[in-house]
């Protein structure tokens, strides 16, 4: 496949591996205990990656920073999804990251950012970061967005309330007519174009990976020791449950990787290490699991 601009897949590829390097040392020196173990595979049809998992960190209980570049003969899935009725083969690569805290007042987190290519001439890029709080605080939520804001602004005013309201029909229940957590941004089909050439597409998808690791290690820092009792590990297994809910039922990154034969532990890195499901759960009236359900719904202004 033959790119027409500098911006070809080993130089998008070089920067993903980069940017996991970066996150995982970040990520670590945050955490101060626990640390990243390094699984390397291949996939059979193609390509492959690195897979880093940390658990039983002292922040940390369970996440993962992936790394993946892979190819071949793109599944009649895939061909129905971007309708295309010949066969093809694609590349895609990217960073997926899912954490798991160990503290019930830290939120969950998760980012992706990738590349995707076809043999007939399309490409482009993805991605997003969003926050799923198991108690919501509404301050925490409003800086996370205006981080969010700040990277998209520098790149078009238009991107962030666009973003926005991607990541909150996207990251979205229906069973459960709930939102997975507070959003954040959700991006995809960014395809160059006269207006928006390939560079500036990857600019931005750089500043979105470049953001993860400061905004995350600020609620490390913040929220590592807030105190918490049996109730609130109760409410940190009942929400978790709905994290794994999503990712199994809605997930299209998920689905996508189990269509391409991608390395099964990789892809489901982001399941929890433990949840919880109670038939009919109900918090009680004006507890601090109410309000958090109250917040779980599109449209919320966080900036």
């Amino acid at each position: 496949m033959t790119l027409i601009t500098r911006i070809d897949t080993s130089f998008i590829t070089d920067y993903f591996q980069s940017l996991q390097d970066r996150i995982c040392q970040a990520l670590a020196e945050a955490d101060g205990r626990g640390d990243f173990r390094e699984d390397l595979w291949e996939r059979p049809g193609g390509g492959g990656g690195r897979s880093r998992v940390i658990q039983d960190g002292a922040v940390i209980e369970k996440g993962g920073v992936m790394f993946s570049a892979v190819h071949g003969e793109a599944s009649e899935a895939t061909l129905r999804q971007l309708n295309l009725t010949v066969s093809a083969e694609f590349f895609a690569t990217g960073v997926s990251i899912v954490l798991h805290p160990r503290n019930p007042m830290m939120p969950i987190i998760h980012m992706n950012v990738r590349y995707f290519e076809m043999s007939t001439g399309h490409n482009w890029f993805g991605g997003g970061i969003d926050l799923t709080p198991h108690y919501v605080v509404e301050d925490d939520a409003r800086w996370f967005h205006q981080q969010l804001k700040a990277v998209c602004d520098r790149h078009n005013p238009e991107y962030y309330p666009k973003f926005k309201v991607w990541a909150e029909d996207y990251f979205f229940l229906p069973h459960r007519n709930e939102t997975r957590g507070v959003g954040g941004i959700f991006f995809d089909y960014l395809k160059p174009s006269a207006e928006t050439p390939k560079e500036d597409l990857f600019d931005f998808v750089q500043d979105v990976g470049n953001a993860f690791a400061p905004i995350y290690t600020h609620f490390m820092d913040k929220n590592r020791d807030l105190p918490y009792g049996e109730r609130e590990k109760h409410w940190q297994l009942l929400r978790r449950g709905r994290y794994v809910e999503f990712n199994l039922v809605w997930d299209r990154g998920t689905k996508f990787g189990l269509e391409t034969n991608g390395r099964t532990e990789s892809i489901l890195m982001s399941m929890p290490p433990q949840a919880n499901w109670i038939y009919d759960y109900m918090p009680k009236p004006d507890s601090a699991e109410a309000h958090t359900l109250a917040l779980l719904k599109k449209g919320v202004n966080w900036v």
